[in-house]
């Protein structure tokens, strides 16, 4: 049986940035292209023509549902709403770890953060524990990926080192993430 390639993008793309912002509020694709790009403009650099393309796809996948909104004086707008299914997926998506590699934390798991920063500080301690648990994991498998290598492989060796050490970093940035989220607590 052949398996059906899925009609919507990875972890990696926006589209999880959208889905978030129209679980606060239903929008359409130029305000949520601007609140990207005001809100996560170090994270995800998308044109408006790409927003587009992936609001085009999360409809097309069920995950969202566009209505066209007529205006007087203005150009017809479609507006975006999360439906049941967009819901479900933005939230499981939430609570789950990256994976340990520092594109993907800073993309994914910053982006992750965002959104479990505005709406329940609790949930952002939890995401900020589950990625130092996901990262040691990551480490203490490349530290057996190292004791594989043998010594005269010396690039394989420092390119593991490398991945070793980013990893160690991202456990002091999450160190650092942790302060953040205390202090907006201490803030509110």
């Amino acid at each position: 049986m052949a398996v059906k390639k899925s009609s919507y993008t990875g972890s990696l793309s926006p589209e999880f940035a959208l889905l978030g912002f129209l679980a606060q509020s239903a929008s359409h694709g130029y305000l949520l292209h601007k609140r990207l790009t005001k809100d996560l403009n170090q994270i995800w650099h998308v044109s408006l023509s790409q927003t587009y393309n992936i609001l085009n796809r999360l409809e097309s996948a069920g995950f969202i549902e566009g209505k066209l909104l007529r205006q007087s004086k203005l150009p017809s707008r479609r507006e975006y709403y999360l439906t049941e299914s967009g819901k479900q997926r933005f939230e499981n998506w939430l609570i789950s770890p990256s994976r340990s590699s520092v594109k993907t934390i800073r993309v994914e798991f910053t982006t992750r953060l965002y959104f479990a920063s505005l709406s329940d500080h609790e949930l952002a301690e939890k995401i900020i524990s589950d990625q130092r648990l996901a990262t040691h994991k990551g480490i203490a498998k490349l530290i057996r990926v190292k004791e594989g290598i043998p010594e005269n492989q010396i690039f394989n060796n420092l390119a593991v080192n490398l991945r070793l050490k980013q990893l160690g970093s991202i456990l002091d940035w999450l160190e650092e993430c942790q302060d953040v989220i205390h202090r907006q607590v201490q803030e509110t």
